[in-house]
């Protein structure tokens, strides 16, 4: 049981009353029916660039801008994400992560207390080919801020600490970021497209636990070097004046990058096929199409861009309107071209219900053939062309803006014009055009599918379409036999179940906002676990207890009461000779309660919902071992079976110590739970994350 958050929308009406003598109503003017015409196209006042290469070997660029008292700086390295280590994917992140955490003269409060304390930011980022960094500051403060700049980009010590908090950070946003089967879609597509390039890897909690500090400091001595790189400044301040600043802050950096591994081939794909990832029990489907493309410098990308943005580019595309407003069939459908600096891709995203995720994926198919095959109509060609013509001035308007724009286009070797041509050469595109660039840009006969969602349900329609290759969630090849995973009675190791009692605090977004005490009385004659469960300030209410039968540790009666607000919760069930019987009350999001009268057959070695936990520290766990467990749901009545996948989980620390666990994955329930589980004996579970949920189950005592 959770809350369940509501969000509420004020809106206010401002009228505006002209001075003079009031209009009597009927005098007043209808809309107009006809939009009013468009004016000329103003022309985009770009500054002239500045560039000189400093004696380090970095170009500076600069862009005068004196509207605002700002200064802006990118400083942008060869050292993205291709350049990890296999099996080390994530370094790169966690360098740009803690280039700002500390220095041998600032720790990380002190950098951040001292370029807040005049209203400017720094901060660093890593990408697929470039590690960058930027910082904002009003140009009275620019000497502290480019001191700082060169200060991090120098000399970051990478303290262990701050290490180990940003490992912990991106594991729990890896944990949420595999839940949500968008980005789950996301990471399988880069893959299949790329294959083992070094931009189809993706970063895994395995790869961010193996990263050490002296990996780091490796990877930051080898990649962080003046050599090619490239510093933009944009804003309030001269040529002159930018040179001191940049030499100052960077002309005693001196190096130049280690050179770079041959990335391997691409794959050849030379069909269309899909690959069904299973995510048993998924009510959503997404799909993610596309094919690589082109370097960005070829010049048939702003046909290309026009076509993209007439197939998904916005809510007035066709993907949009026609699965969306026409067939209510998702929230949105998009298509996009990414451009890389050693090839780009073209790509198109849906997510909507199971049962229509076929019919979809058919209507997307359509779609793109048509882009590749008619000829777009004058009025929507104009109409795109308008607004992507229209609305580039807004992405520089500020020097932030300007520098990220310019640094960008200089980074993918787009040229000194680029910028100042971007909304002519745009303005060109002909209806022509755009057909040629979409029939070269989508490879129609050789597109890479990935489907996300429900393989039993899913399976037989999707190859109705094109060739179906199944895999689990991590990727593993499965059959159709795999689809309905058989789970027998288990093994479970009675010295990890002894009479204790253990307090957790259940925090939520952060914040500690309830406990859960859990307690286990063992005896010879029987076996009591109990668990008493506030949430809220007893918003949330629950108290279960679930006796076992001692000779084999089978589950013989579950006994829950509770409540959620207003909303009473009651469970009384009984096993017995291969049945289960009894009552569940559960709330429901409408605020009435559902009564579910319960009878009917479980399988051998059956374990209640409510005992998994319980059970789980008490199998022989193993490293790289996978459990399958018949589950009865009294909530649901249905009889399901879960999958615990586990894993070394390292050292995990909780308010009761840090502990060596494994980590469990479980899967197949109403919602993926990430477990982890003490190694010592008898085992203890220490932590529960509910994925996707804002709950957290710390061990206290």
């Amino acid at each position: 049981m959770k809350p369940t958050p509501w969000t509420m929308a004020i809106g206010a009406l401002t009228i505006a009353w002209a001075a003079g003598a009031a209009i009597p109503l009927a005098a007043q003017d209808s809309f107009p029916s006809r939009p009013p015409a468009a004016s000329p196209l103003a022309p985009v006042r770009f500054p002239a660039f500045q560039e000189i290469t400093l004696a380090n070997g970095m170009t500076l660029l600069l862009v005068e801008n004196h509207e605002q008292p700002i200064v802006s700086a990118f400083l942008a390295v060869r050292a993205g994400g291709m350049y990890d280590a296999s099996g080390k994917e994530g370094t790169a992140q966690l360098v740009a992560e803690l280039l700002t955490k500390g220095t041998p003269t600032r720790t990380a409060a002190q950098i951040s207390a001292t370029i807040e304390g005049v209203g400017g930011n720094l901060s660093a980022s890593s990408g697929a080919d470039f590690l960058t960094v930027s910082t904002d500051v009003l140009t009275d403060h620019a000497d502290l801020a480019f001191d700082l700049l060169g200060d991090v980009v120098r000399n970051a010590t990478f303290p262990t600490d701050e290490l180990e908090l940003a490992r912990t950070r991106y594991l729990s946003n890896l944990a949420v970021e595999l839940s949500q089967p968008s980005n789950v879609a996301a990471r399988f597509f880069a893959t299949e497209l790329y294959g083992r390039h070094p931009y189809g890897r993706n970063a895994t909690s395995e790869s961010y636990r193996a990263i050490s500090r002296d990996d780091v400091q490796r990877f930051a001595a080898a990649r962080l070097r003046p050599r090619g790189a490239l510093l933009v400044i944009t804003g309030d301040v001269s040529f002159a004046r930018a040179q001191a600043l940049a030499r100052k802050a960077l002309g005693g950096w001196t190096g130049t990058p280690a050179p770079a591994a041959v990335p391997v081939p691409l794959p050849a794909h030379v069909a269309t096929e899909i690959v069904l990832v299973h995510r048993p029990g998924s009510v959503q489907g997404n799909i993610v199409l596309g094919n690589t493309t082109f370097l960005p410098t070829d010049p048939g990308y702003f046909a290309a861009r026009v076509a993209t943005q007439i197939l998904g580019g916005g809510p007035d595309s066709r993907l949009f309107l026609i699965l969306r407003e026409q067939k209510s069939w998702t929230y949105g459908s998009y298509a996009s071209l990414d451009r890389k600096r050693g090839v780009g891709a073209f790509e198109a995203t849906f997510e909507g219900r199971t049962e229509v995720v076929d019919s979809a994926l058919v209507e997307m198919l359509h779609q793109v053939d048509r882009m590749r095959t008619e000829l777009v109509p004058d009025s929507e060609l104009t109409n795109v062309k308008g607004f992507l013509v229209g609305s580039f001035p807004l992405t520089i308007e500020t020097p932030q803006q300007i520098a990220s724009v310019v640094a960008n286009a200089r980074l993918l070797g787009l040229g000194p014009d680029y910028v100042r041509l971007y909304r002519e050469r745009l303005a060109a595109v002909t209806r022509l055009q755009a057909r040629t660039a979409a029939a070269r840009a989508y490879h129609r006969n050789a597109l890479t599918i990935v489907v996300v969602g429900d393989a039993e349900q899913l399976y037989d329609r999707l190859k109705a379409i094109a060739p179906v290759r199944l895999v689990d969630i991590d990727g593993k090849p499965m059959t159709l036999a795999d689809l309905h995973p058989q789970a027998g009675a288990l093994t479970i190791d009675r010295t990890q179940i002894v009479s204790r009692s253990d307090s957790f605090q259940v925090v939520i977004q952060g914040n500690p906002m309830g406990a859960m005490v859990t307690r286990w009385v063992v005896r010879a004659d029987s076996v009591i676990y109990t668990e008493d469960t506030q949430i809220g300030g007893g918003q949330v209410q629950q108290s279960t207890t679930v006796r076992f039968n001692p000779a084999d540790l089978s589950v013989a009666s579950v006994d829950q009461t509770g409540h959620q607000g207003p909303q009473q919760a009651e469970t009384h069930l009984r096993y017995a000779a291969g049945r289960v019987k009894g009552r569940s009350i559960t709330p429901q999001q409408s605020g009435e309660s559902k009564t579910t009268e319960i009878d009917t057959t479980v399988a051998v070695g059956t374990i209640d919902d409510n005992a998994v936990s319980t059970v789980i520290a008490a199998l022989p766990l193993e490293a790289g071992k996978t459990f399958n467990m018949n589950v009865f749901e009294s909530g649901q009545n249905r009889s399901t079976v879960l999958q615990i996948k586990t894993a070394d989980g390292g050292a995990v620390t909780v308010p009761a110590g840090t502990f060596q666990t494994f980590r469990l994955e479980i899967a197949g329930g109403q919602v993926p739970i990430v477990m982890a589980v003490a190694k010592d004996s008898p085992r203890r579970i220490v932590k529960i994350e509910l994925v996707g949920a804002p709950f957290v189950f710390e061990l206290v005592k």
